[in-house]
Protein backbone atom coordinates (compact mmCIF):
# COMPACT_ATOMS: atom_id res chain seq x y z
CA UNK A 1 0.00 0.00 0.00
CA UNK A 2 2.99 2.68 0.63
CA UNK A 3 4.51 2.41 -2.58
CA UNK A 4 1.19 3.73 -4.00
CA UNK A 5 1.29 7.10 -1.57
CA UNK A 6 3.04 10.03 -3.72
CA UNK A 7 6.02 11.02 -1.85
CA UNK A 8 5.45 14.88 -2.51
CA UNK A 9 2.30 14.23 -0.73
CA UNK A 10 3.98 13.84 3.11
CA UNK A 11 4.60 15.84 5.35
CA UNK A 12 6.87 15.11 8.25
CA UNK A 13 6.64 17.48 11.35
CA UNK A 14 8.89 17.34 14.36
CA UNK A 15 8.31 19.36 17.20
CA UNK A 16 10.89 19.06 20.43
CA UNK A 17 10.03 20.47 24.19
CA UNK A 18 11.60 21.18 26.97
CA UNK A 19 10.89 21.63 30.60
CA UNK A 20 9.05 25.19 31.28
CA UNK A 21 11.53 26.53 33.39
CA UNK A 22 15.42 25.09 33.93
CA UNK A 23 14.75 23.26 36.72
CA UNK A 24 12.18 22.05 39.41
CA UNK A 25 13.50 24.44 42.45
CA UNK A 26 12.54 27.01 40.46
CA UNK A 27 8.58 26.15 39.99
CA UNK A 28 5.98 27.80 42.24
CA UNK A 29 4.61 26.07 45.25
CA UNK A 30 1.93 25.00 43.15
CA UNK A 31 3.47 24.32 40.05
CA UNK A 32 5.75 21.71 42.59
CA UNK A 33 2.57 20.44 43.55
CA UNK A 34 0.51 19.78 40.30
CA UNK A 35 3.71 17.96 38.90
CA UNK A 36 4.26 15.67 41.83
CA UNK A 37 0.61 14.68 41.28
CA UNK A 38 0.74 14.49 37.83
CA UNK A 39 3.76 12.53 37.25
CA UNK A 40 3.29 10.35 40.28
CA UNK A 41 1.41 7.72 37.82
CA UNK A 42 5.14 7.55 35.49
CA UNK A 43 7.50 7.98 38.47
CA UNK A 44 5.87 4.56 40.32
CA UNK A 45 7.48 6.06 43.32
CA UNK A 46 10.84 4.93 42.07
CA UNK A 47 11.84 8.80 42.21
CA UNK A 48 11.07 12.31 43.45
CA UNK A 49 9.02 14.60 41.85
CA UNK A 50 12.10 16.77 41.42
CA UNK A 51 14.24 13.72 40.05
CA UNK A 52 11.62 13.18 37.14
CA UNK A 53 11.34 16.69 36.15
CA UNK A 54 13.78 16.78 33.22
CA UNK A 55 10.96 14.40 31.58
CA UNK A 56 8.21 17.24 31.89
CA UNK A 57 8.38 19.13 28.72
CA UNK A 58 6.45 15.77 27.27
CA UNK A 59 3.49 17.23 29.33
CA UNK A 60 1.92 20.64 27.38
CA UNK A 61 1.17 21.90 31.13
CA UNK A 62 5.08 22.04 32.18
CA UNK A 63 6.60 21.97 28.76
CA UNK A 64 6.98 24.37 26.06
CA UNK A 65 8.05 24.47 22.38
CA UNK A 66 11.33 25.04 21.04
CA UNK A 67 11.64 24.44 17.80
CA UNK A 68 9.48 22.67 15.09
CA UNK A 69 10.91 20.75 12.00
CA UNK A 70 9.21 20.45 8.71
CA UNK A 71 10.35 17.61 6.04
CA UNK A 72 9.68 17.22 2.20
CA UNK A 73 10.19 15.23 -0.62
CA UNK A 74 11.31 17.07 -3.34
CA UNK A 75 10.71 14.85 -6.57
CA UNK A 76 12.93 15.76 -9.64
CA UNK A 77 12.33 13.17 -12.67
CA UNK A 78 13.96 10.17 -11.15
CA UNK A 79 15.58 12.16 -8.44
CA UNK A 80 14.24 11.98 -4.61
CA UNK A 81 15.59 14.80 -2.24
CA UNK A 82 14.39 15.27 1.25
CA UNK A 83 14.74 18.66 2.31
CA UNK A 84 14.23 20.38 6.09
CA UNK A 85 13.39 23.08 7.76
CA UNK A 86 13.54 24.02 10.97
CA UNK A 87 11.96 27.16 12.60
CA UNK A 88 12.73 28.28 16.41
CA UNK A 89 12.57 31.00 18.74
CA UNK A 90 10.03 31.61 21.54
CA UNK A 91 6.85 29.52 21.81
CA UNK A 92 3.78 31.93 20.83
CA UNK A 93 5.85 33.14 17.73
CA UNK A 94 6.22 29.17 16.48
CA UNK A 95 2.99 28.62 16.65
Amino acid sequence: MLYKINLEHILFLDIETVPEHADFNTLETDKKELWAQKSSYHRKDERTPEEFYARAGIWAEFGKIICISVGYFKLQGDTKTFRVTTFKGDEPQLL
